[in-house]
This record gives structure tokens, C-alpha cells and sequence, in this order.
């Protein structure tokens, strides 16, 4: 009986041995492909500003070398880097909350960079800043470029796919276009705001034209504690269904129109930004 038990606790621990190796095995190439509904469900994500004058140089390393090599890493899915571009038409309200004068708030909005993964451990062992610390000097120069600069790192709560979500090849690559809000609200409404979300906004976009997902976040780390990540086909997309998203439904705008007052966005947000890298086929 001894014997017995002893074999199948050496069994056991090499098995557990061999799930522990294929779980620290690095990841085999860069924007690894994941259907949604899969391993994505943790982002890190900056917002930052750049002087005119390194922007070149900056993306070329960043383009080049950084991101390329930073999705090799074990854990990690995709990366996408993206430009804001002028909210010329929105939702916004008359009566949203914009982000207050908060101390340590950097209020970078040029560029965004989300970074996926399959969840928020991966960002923890090492974490950014533990990364970033050990880059070669040339590197961190080039991150010391950044102006503005903050992050969050968020977990996925809810997600729904939209019409293009079948025919999107990216996988865990978030879409071309995105639109990223970041907000906080009093704890006495974060159950309203996540009704809204179930019930009437994320339903919603399960039929926009043009829409491939939208992912509802929560914080793990970062000033901004709920994010909704909506993601597009194209700018052009976004701009024409989102914008018609509440016609003929005035219960829907009402709902909303309650809700967006008592949310404290982070600056710039919503944030509107097309992808720079990967390219856009």
C-alpha cells in the first residue's frame, strides 16, 4: 500500500512538473492569435505624449524593436500602438463629468499603446516599471522621450462581439479603431453603471455596423478603476454607427444621459485612436 501510494504521488508531481515547464514556456512569435472568448483577458494600458522633434526616432525603436520584442514574451498576445485622432463627432453629453484637477494625473493623450495578455499576473512577474528597468540605456532613453505618461492595467469583466468579429483575423489584436473611456464614479453608482453596460450599452453594439467587440474592464492597477474598450473596423465605421447608435431610442439616451453625469473621466477620455502599428492590411 505504501509502495502504492508513493508512486502515484510521484506520478502527480510530474505532471505537475510538466504543466509548471509548459506554463513558463515563452511564447513561439509575436501577436499570437486568439479568437475572442479566449486567453486575451488582461491589458496594460499607456497613454503619452511626445516632443515633434524625437517622434520619428522614437518609432522607429519602438516599432522596430521594442514591441516585437516585447510580445515574445511569455504570456503575452499582441500589442497594439495607435494615434488619437480629433473626436469630431461623439456622444458626448452636455452634463459628462470631465476629469478633474487630480494630483498625479498625467494627462497624455497622443499616443496609446495596449499591450494584451493572457492575464494580469503576466504583467506582475516582472512587472512594467521592473522591465523597463532592466533595458539596455538606449532604451531607456528612448521611454524617457514619453511625456504625460500614465497606465492602467485592467482585467476583462464582460465582453460582446459585434458583427465583424467573425471576419476580423487579428485575434488578439485589438481592431484598427478603437475608443477607450476610463472613468471612476462614486461607489453608491457603480451598480447603475454596470446595469447600463449589461442591459444597454454593450447589447447595443452587438449589431453596429462595423463593430468587431467591446470589452468591459476593471482595474488592477492605475488611477481609473472601469474603462469600456469599443472596437472598430475603421475610423469611418465608428464615426457612422456609434453616432447612430441611440437614434429612434430615447429610453436608451435617457439611460445614458443619467449615467455619463456621474462618471469622472480620466483625461481625454473617451479616447478615439487608429492603429500605427501593426499596419492595417
Amino acid at each position: 500500500m505504501t509502495e502504492q501510494i508513493t508512486k502515484t504521488r510521484r506520478a502527480f508531481l510530474q505532471g505537475a512538473g510538466v504543466l509548471a515547464a509548459a506554463a513558463a514556456a515563452p511564447a513561439a512569435n509575436a501577436q499570437t492569435p486568439c479568437m475572442a472568448g479566449g486567453r486575451d483577458r488582461a491589458l496594460w494600458i499607456t497613454w503619452y505624449d511626445l516632443p515633434q522633434a524625437a517622434r520619428a526616432e522614437y518609432l522607429a525603436w519602438m516599432h522596430q524593436q521594442y514591441l516585437p520584442e516585447l510580445v515574445k514574451r511569455a504570456g503575452y498576445l499582441a500589442a497594439g500602438h495607435y494615434a488619437t485622432v480629433e473626436r469630431m463627432t461623439t456622444l458626448r453629453r452636455e452634463n459628462a463629468v470631465e476629469h478633474p484637477s487630480v494630483a498625479g494625473v498625467p494627462r497624455g493623450r497622443e499616443f496609446l499603446l495596449l499591450v494584451v495578455a493572457e492575464d494580469a499576473n503576466v504583467f506582475g512577474a516582472p512587472s512594467p516599471r521592473e522591465m523597463h528597468a532592466a533595458l539596455p540605456e538606449a532604451g531607456r532613453k528612448m521611454l524617457a522621450l514619453r511625456a504625460n505618461e500614465r497606465s492602467n492595467i485592467m482585467v476583462e469583466t464582460a465582453r460582446v462581439a459585434g458583427p465583424e468579429e467573425k471576419n476580423y483575423k487579428g485575434g488578439a489584436l485589438t481592431a484598427p479603431c478603437i475608443q477607450i473611456g476610463t472613468f471612476n464614479c462614486a461607489e453608491a453608482d457603480e451598480e447603475e453603471v454596470m446595469a447600463w453596460y449589461a442591459q444597454s450599452r454593450m447589447p447595443a453594439t452587438k449589431t453596429l455596423p462595423g463593430a468587431v467587440r467591446t470589452r468591459q474592464l476593471a482595474s488592477v492597477a492605475g488611477w481609473a478603476k472601469h474603462s469600456i474598450l469599443y472596437e472598430y473596423t475603421s475610423l469611418e465605421a465608428r464615426n457612422k454607427s456609434y453616432m447612430s447608435m441611440e437614434e429612434g431610442r430615447p429610453e436608451m439616451k435617457a439611460w445614458a444621459d443619467r449615467v455619463v453625469a456621474k462618471l469622472v473621466h480620466a483625461p481625454g477620455s473617451a479616447n478615439l485612436a487608429t492603429r500605427i502599428w501593426p499596419s492595417i492590411a
